[in-house]
C-alpha cells in the first residue's frame, strides 16, 4: 500500500457532509417591563397598600407592584422613615419588614 491509499482507506458516511444538527430553542422568558420612576398613582398605591401587608420585601414590591428593584428598595427606606413599616431583618442583599403596629 502506499501512503496516499492510506489515508483515503475508510470513505465518509454518505450523509454526514450534508449533515446539520437540529437546533433546540429553549422556552424564553418574556422580557419585563418594570417601572423606574413613581407615577403618582403608584405612589399613591405604595403608601395605602404596602403597609398593610404582613411581610414586605423588595422583592415583593417588585412582583405585586411591578418596579424595579432599585426603586423597591427605595420604597422600603421611605417607608421605614415614615414610621408605616419596621425591619425584621436587615441584610446587605435582602431586608425584610413587617407592618408597624402599636405594640
Amino acid at each position: 500500500m502506499r501512503p496516499m491509499q492510506c489515508m483515503h482507506a475508510f470513505p465518509p458516511h454518505p450523509g454526514s457532509l450534508t449533515h446539520t444538527p437540529a437546533t433546540t430553542t429553549a422556552p424564553r422568558r418574556d422580557k419585563l417591563n418594570n417601572q423606574v420612576l413613581f407615577e403618582k398613582a403608584t405612589y399613591e398605591k405604595l403608601l395605602a397598600e404596602v403597609p398593610k401587608y404582613k411581610m414586605i420585601s423588595p422583592s415583593i414590591l417588585v412582583d405585586r407592584m411591578r418596579i424595579n428593584g432599585a426603586l423597591a428598595r427605595a420604597a422600603c427606606r421611605e417607608l421605614e422613615a415614615k414610621g408605616l413599616i419596621r425591619p425584621l431583618v436587615k441584610h446587605s442583599s435582602q431586608m425584610v419588614y413587617t407592618r408597624a403596629t402599636n405594640a
